[in-house]
């Protein structure tokens, strides 16, 4: 019986040298998010980035990669769930819709990572830009902001934080280290290759910098123990300003608390803040003054959980906004919660009180409904671990968060239009 003839297959063949021409317009569909991030930052006003370049028309040196670029990459990847230079910079090598926002100029992660953390006072004004914006048409009214705090793991790990006898021991063996690498250039300057050498010093002046920050954190941190445990308070050699947290899991990790305040009508952030305090109590009236100062009023109720119910910051904001938050439930079961304490100040009273009615209590489920759901966005776009170290690149990373959001928000609204073209 003969044999059966063998199939007729296309077969791969990776060697074939081909000249194609690529025409990145015509790769990207019209309506893909990657063209709407672009018209929005061509429409900003970039000069705070512009004027610090030190590359100029009919002078020496090589050409700055736009700001405008660098720009619509991170909000970009933002709204996809990058958040890591190195990634981004792959992408822009592998994935069309990078390579239409780069338009052919190269990119390497140094640069992006740089840019990211290098601007949070632009990033801060583009906020209030873009909730202004929004207020404008209104689409945004601050009637009812809900503010909530998100705890993200920190860049450092557990094993960084010592205490100040081993932080002592620390710092010393740091200082020495910069000193023998002193001794040995003097001694031996041909020892090793310029960059090598540049690079040891460095990374020993990084050591010994981290570890005094670490010390200096100490105080404070002692500060709030008791007298008996002030030896046991400790601070991170990796990232001096991070603090161990409880984690929504129950665990317990280094982490920074990032605070995020939502107009509950839009689901627009219009306040974010960065701390390292394990607990939203007297997070409050900081936001308010924030929100105050950024748009020019304050809310007309601010919606927060238990956590921030502090009696000062009840105090503190009640003659600019109402508080809804929920009253604590008092040890005696017989006793009414919403009934005023003799204690209570006038404002805590008036809470107290507020809380009992079905009118409040129904206006508070908008709390839950808009920041959880703000929280959960940024977790789903990839704000889980910080890539960063220090509380103010903490905070410009919250406000990348914040800005992407909002535009995402403009998009789902049908308010691209003017959100785009603002004055």
């Amino acid at each position: 019986m003969p044999s059966p003839a063998a199939p007729r297959l296309r077969e791969a063949n990776r060697t074939q040298v081909c000249l194609r021409p690529v025409d990145l317009e015509s790769l990207l569909p019209e309506d893909h998010r990657a063209r709407i991030v672009w018209a929005y930052v061509e429409g900003l006003d970039l000069t705070l980035l512009y004027q610090n370049i030190a590359a100029v028309e009919g002078e020496a040196g090589r050409p700055a990669t736009d700001p405008k670029i660098l720009l619509a990459l991170w909000l970009f990847a933002t709204l996809e769930g990058v958040g890591a230079a190195r990634a981004l910079d792959r992408l822009c090598t592998t994935h069309v819709a990078y390579q239409w926002l780069c338009g052919g100029v190269p990119m390497n992660y140094h640069t992006l990572a740089d840019f990211r953390t290098a601007h949070g006072a632009f990033l801060d004004t583009l906020l209030t830009q873009g909730v202004a914006a929004l207020l404008a048409q209104g689409l945004v009214t601050l009637e009812r902001v809900a503010q909530d705090g998100v705890r993200v793991r920190a860049s450092a790990g557990a094993a960084s934080f010592r205490r100040r006898k081993t932080l002592e021991v620390c710092l010393a063996e740091a200082e020495a280290q910069v000193q023998t690498l002193r001794v040995e250039l003097e001694a031996d300057p041909g020892a090793t290759t310029t960059r090598q050498r540049a690079a040891r010093e460095r990374a020993a002046r990084e050591r010994q910098a981290q570890v005094a920050r670490a010390l200096a954190q100490l105080p404070a941190l002692e500060a709030k123990k008791k007298p008996d445990e002030r030896l046991k308070a400790r601070a991170s050699t990796t990232d001096p300003e991070a603090r161990v947290m409880k984690m929504a899991d129950g665990g317990y990790r280094p982490a920074y608390n990032l605070q995020f305040a939502t107009d509950t009508g839009a689901q627009v952030i219009v306040g974010v803040d960065a701390t390292n305090a394990g607990t939203d109590h007297g997070q409050l009236a900081p936001m308010v003054d924030q929100l105050e100062a950024r748009h020019a009023e304050a809310p007309g109720a601010m919606l927060v959980d238990g956590g921030f119910a502090t009696k000062e910051d009840i105090a503190a904001v009640s003659d600019r906004t109402t508080v809804y938050a929920p009253v604590q439930k008092p040890k005696d079961p017989t006793r009414d919660p919403h009934a005023p304490l003799p204690t209570d100040t006038p404002a805590v009273a008036a809470w107290r009180e507020r809380m009992g009615t079905p009118e409040a209590q129904a206006l508070y489920k908008e709390r839950a409904a808009t920041a959880e759901c703000v929280n959960a966005q940024a977790r789903n776009r990839g704000l889980r671990q910080l890539g960063v170290r220090g509380l103010p690149k903490v905070r410009v990373i919250a406000l990348w968060y914040a800005v992407a959001h909002n535009l995402a928000r403009a998009i789902a609204l049908g308010a691209v239009a003017g959100f785009l073209h603002r004055g």
